[in-house]
């Protein structure tokens, strides 16, 4: 296990943006220009694809000291022995999360636009909260609206790590750090730029 550092930039993985063949590529830009968390996030329904994908990023975020984050399998999760969960709404519960992967693992949980389900999650154990889409997200178009002053009202209201998804890219990230955000997730807003590395490094500079 990677030590916990719930902090800085957060990167979502994309099937449809990461080529196949050039995922571990693609990754290790990321992660060399200091990305802090990844999560693996791969809807395609292939298992096999999954799990090689899945131990490739346990030991790239291993060699750079990055934390490993599931999105929704627990079962995943477990076999490649990532850092932890990511759970949406209709997913199973954090307390079923806890007993399964256990008291170290980080669990964390998508609180949309309702600052509620985020008292509710710290309330239940979740190491952190994302609010989100804060700004239009190319990945989720359609996404329920969150907005910077409720990431500031959930920085004051809340005592665990805070991180905000949704149309997150380098034009408008420091928008969210400075209203509080512990992390900020991108997807294409760091998978579609020309120089992942030096997009990651610009990123996870302004943390400092």
């Amino acid at each position: 296990m990677t030590p916990v550092k719930l902090r800085g930039l957060y990167a979502i993985t994309d099937e449809h943006l990461i080529p196949e063949t050039a995922f571990a590529a693609t990754i290790e830009q990321a992660l060399n220009g200091g990305t802090a968390i990844i999560q693996y996030r791969d809807k395609s329904g292939s298992e096999t694809k999954r799990l090689e994908q899945a131990s490739v990023l346990r030991s790239l975020c291993n060699e750079y000291r990055a934390s490993l984050i599931i999105n929704d399998d627990i079962a995943l999760a477990k076999a490649v022995a990532a850092d932890g969960v990511h759970l949406g709404e209709d997913d199973i519960s954090i307390e079923q999360a806890r007993l399964i992967l256990g008291n170290e693992a980080i669990i964390g949980i998508s609180c949309y636009n309702q600052l509620q389900l985020g008292t509710r999650a710290q309330a239940a154990g979740a190491d952190y909260v994302a609010f989100g889409a804060v700004f239009t997200s190319p990945t989720k178009p359609h996404a329920r609206s969150a907005s910077c002053e409720l990431i500031s009202e959930a920085k004051s209201q809340l005592d665990i790590p805070v991180c905000a998804i949704g149309g997150i890219d380098k034009s408008n990230v420091e928008n969210v750090i400075e209203a509080g955000a512990d992390m900020t997730a991108l997807i294409s807003g760091l998978f579609t730029e020309p120089d992942i590395r030096l997009t990651a490094e610009h990123i996870s500079r302004l943390f400092d």
